[in-house]
């Protein structure tokens, strides 16, 4: 709840920067100026999920090798390899 006696900066109509506006934003707050903003609906859709998995240094330094040497990322070849390793488990 907004105190009655609190002075608000106005909001600039314009910055010059990301870096003017994360400035300004990060030393004011944003429900000090309910009338600037408006709701919106929005739709999104995930298309990918990611997960994370801890993988021992030097597994991740033979695949890093690896990747390296076919030109691929280390994303790619790790999926390729599980890939393979799981389409005999399903």
């Amino acid at each position: 709840m907004r105190k009655k006696n609190k002075r608000v900066d106005p909001i600039p109509n314009e910055f010059s920067s990301y870096e003017e506006a994360a400035q300004f934003w990060g030393t004011h707050d944003t429900t000090d100026y309910p009338d600037a903003f408006q709701d919106v609906d929005v739709k999104t859709e995930f298309r990918k999920r990611h997960y994370q998995v801890e993988v021992d240094e030097d597994v991740i330094k033979a695949i890093r090798k690896q990747a390296q040497k076919l030109g691929v990322s280390v994303d790619r070849l790790v999926n390729e390899i599980l890939r393979k390793q799981t389409s005999n488990v399903a």
